[in-house]
């Protein structure tokens, strides 16, 4: 047991004595130490005392508090709302918030920027209000909100007891949006092609493409749409479609032109009789669109000269013989031209005798044997049946 110098009593001893400073002022309580109610009511009278006593608290509790904690234990905060916000661009936000009475004094920060402290507005925003329904509600308001708007927000409560905080994240969804795509090309057949489509939006939108053909094929989603050896059936219009689930998707399109040289696909003539009209059509395909000209033998047809008309359209040619003579009998060729080459076929338009039964050269020939032969046979048919009927 530790004795006691004679004339010593129990009383504890004075701040001076343990070598503390005399006088009202005391130490500044640490990060984590809550203010008594005694403490906090000189705090918050008088207007400008009330302004500086906040800003000083709602900054302090952003440099020391984790996101969406109790500044001190003491319960749940009053009406506390979920912590997270999802609202499209344009709409009206609401972050609730609640007082837990009356005296309660609330301020809204973004970040380390203060939007209101109690009913004083401290951001130059008017998009931005307090909405209070009844007396204990302390809710941000934000219109025609923007991505800008997107983030966390934090609402603190000074009671007479502890401050209190609650973090809200605002997220703001855009709708797709394309602001790049491919311009119309043009391309020759079996090139290789690459189509980019880029578009903004929140959540990123996923982009597709489509073939508009009557196929309608679609491909893998993707920025980037690559085509190998492009053919000429590859040809058309491509569409581009961003899409996120805020909104209908945006939607734009491509044109792709791909070049290849003619084709003649059909020549095919009309029956012709001397003195009447003949017809000779050829139909080809190629992009660019073809020229078409003509020739008998080695000689180029003009139309409007010797009874020749002649029509061009961008995949056929008409060729019209005018009062058919012998001189238009002969071998006709129907020549395709673009910049990409050339191709030709030919028809013969003959003498009616054997132009209607399709047939040339050496199967005329033949074909003219074999109708002497019959009219022989069917002559001595007849002369051998007139004997026996005599007979």
């Amino acid at each position: 047991m530790v004795r006691r110098p004679p004339g010593s009593s129990h009383a504890p001893r004075s701040a001076a004595d343990r070598g503390q400073p005399t006088g009202s002022a005391r130490p500044p309580p640490g990060p984590g130490a809550a203010r008594s109610g005694a403490e906090m009511v000189p705090l918050v009278r008088g207007a400008g005392g009330s302004h500086q006593w906040l800003a000083a608290v709602l900054l302090g509790l952003c440099c020391l508090l984790p996101a969406g904690r109790l500044a001190a234990p003491g319960g749940d905060f009053p009406g506390a709302a979920a912590d997270s916000l999802v609202v499209r661009k344009g709409d009206t936000a609401v972050l609730r918030c609640y007082l837990e009475d009356g005296a309660s004094k609330g301020a809204w920060l973004n970040r380390s920027s203060i939007i209101f402290a109690g009913s004083d507005k401290w951001s130059v925003d008017p998009r931005v209000s307090i909405a209070t329904a009844n007396r204990r509600e302390y809710s941000l308001q934000i219109q025609d909100v923007d991505v800008t708007d997107d983030g966390p927000y934090t609402c603190s409560v000074q009671t007479q007891h502890t401050p209190r905080t609650m973090q809200v994240h605002l997220t703001v969804q855009v709708s797709p949006k394309i602001f790049r795509i491919s311009s119309d090309i043009v391309v020759n057949e079996g090139s290789n092609v690459t189509l980019v489509c880029l578009a903004t939006g929140k959540p990123e939108p996923s982009i597709s493409w489509r073939h508009i053909s009557p196929s309608a094929k679609p491909f893998e989603s993707g920025q980037y749409l690559d085509i190998y050896g492009i053919t000429r059936d590859q040809a058309g219009e491509y569409e581009c479609s961003a899409e996120n689930d805020v909104s209908v998707p945006d939607v734009k399109k491509v044109k792709v032109t791909v070049n290849f040289a003619p084709t003649i696909q059909e020549l095919k003539s009309s029956g012709v009789m001397l003195g009447g009209n003949g017809l000779i059509r050829c139909e080809g395909a190629g992009v660019p669109a073809p020229v078409f000209e003509w020739y008998r033998g080695e000689r180029k047809l003009i139309s409007g000269q010797q009874g020749i008309t002649i029509k061009n359209y961008s995949t056929r040619s008409l060729l019209t013989v005018t009062n058919v003579t012998e001189e238009h009998f002969g071998n006709y060729t129907c020549v395709a031209v673009n910049k990409l080459g050339m191709t030709n076929a030919s028809l013969p338009l003959n003498p009616p005798s054997t132009a209607q039964y399709g047939i040339t050269g050496d199967a005329e020939v033949l074909f003219s044997c074999w109708y002497l032969v019959l009219t022989l046979s069917s002559l001595t048919s007849i002369f051998y049946l007139k004997n026996i009927i005599l007979h």
